[in-house]
């Protein structure tokens, strides 16, 4: 597919679906602006290409290095036409068991350096008129699963932003797409996972075989990083991009379990949900202090 050059900045690149996409995007034509947080990964990313790989060094936590290197990169590289926010890490451990010190460094990184970052580019974007926002969330941003709560939460979270995000710039010819990958063979479920102490032998049964089977798949996972490179690269050619890109047949059916079982909630309930709006006016129903003010 023969796309339009364009200038991509990508949170993350050292590894994983962030360096799978960085890499696919080169390849394309595009020039790509990666950040990495150390000298050896800067060094490593801009040898993939010695005109179209610029590295930066950020801390996406650190709000206002976010918003110096993004406008940096628009004065010395050229105006951002894509973000990819991909920079994030799992968490894994039972929610009880999960301090909130590691709650909050969780949110800190996939939540407010995501914000950040779309913050960072919507105003170059939006006097444009144009621009792609893409950000990396998963399948636990639309399913939840027991052993990652702080992970999908922190998903749940981004997920929201980015629906409300792509209604508030859609006048501005500017796109929103949430990407929710399932399993795919990076370091998210090895190495690059932050794992919570076991401190209650209550959740054993649980979870434990939950954490064996995770390490068990990890290297083995049914998602190919470059083809989802590859499928992200076709949406960016796309006059009318989806605001939903689920990565995976792992994920599509998880999703579509999750989803079920919310239309099952509200089906089942749905006389209850009904019974708590205000009766018509004049129905015997009403409360009287109702009636009485409409007169």
């Amino acid at each position: 597919m023969t796309l339009t050059a364009k200038t991509v900045l990508i949170t993350g690149v050292s590894g994983g679906l962030g360096r799978a996409f960085a890499t696919a995007a080169l390849e394309a034509g595009h020039t790509v602006v990666g950040t990495v947080r150390n000298g050896t990964d800067a060094a490593a990313f801009t040898a993939l290409h010695p005109e179209r790989a610029h590295a930066r060094i950020l801390d996406v936590t650190d709000d206002e290095a976010v918003f110096a290197v993004t406008g940096e990169v628009e004065e010395a590289i050229g105006p951002v036409d894509v973000l990819i926010a991909n920079a994030g890490y799992g968490l894994e451990g039972t929610f009880e068991e999960t301090s909130l010190a590691d709650l909050r460094a969780q949110f800190d990184v996939n939540v407010f350096g995501t914000a950040a970052t779309i913050q960072a580019v919507l105003p170059f974007m939006r006097q444009r008129r144009r621009g792609h926002i893409l950000a990396v969330t998963s399948m636990g941003g639309l399913a939840g699963f027991p052993g990652v709560s702080a992970y999908c939460g922190s998903k749940y979270a981004v997920e929201g932003i980015l629906e409300a995000i792509g209604k508030e710039v859609a006048a501005f010819g500017i796109h929103v797409t949430a990407i929710e990958p399932g399993s795919f063979r990076t370091d998210w479920a090895g190495r690059s996972m932050t794992r919570a102490p076991r401190t209650i032998p209550d959740y054993d049964d649980v979870f434990e075989p939950i954490r064996a089977a995770r390490k068990k798949a990890d290297g083995r996972q049914l998602g190919d990083p470059a083809r989802a490179a590859e499928a992200l690269l076709r949406i960016l050619g796309t006059p009318d991009p989806p605001a939903h890109l689920v990565l995976g047949s792992d994920a599509l059916r998880l999703v579509r379990a999750g989803r079920e079982a919310v239309d099952h909630d509200l089906d089942t309930w749905q006389d209850l949900t009904l019974s708590t709006d205000f009766p018509p006016a004049g129905d015997p129903r009403t409360p009287r202090s109702v009636r009485a003010r409409g007169r």
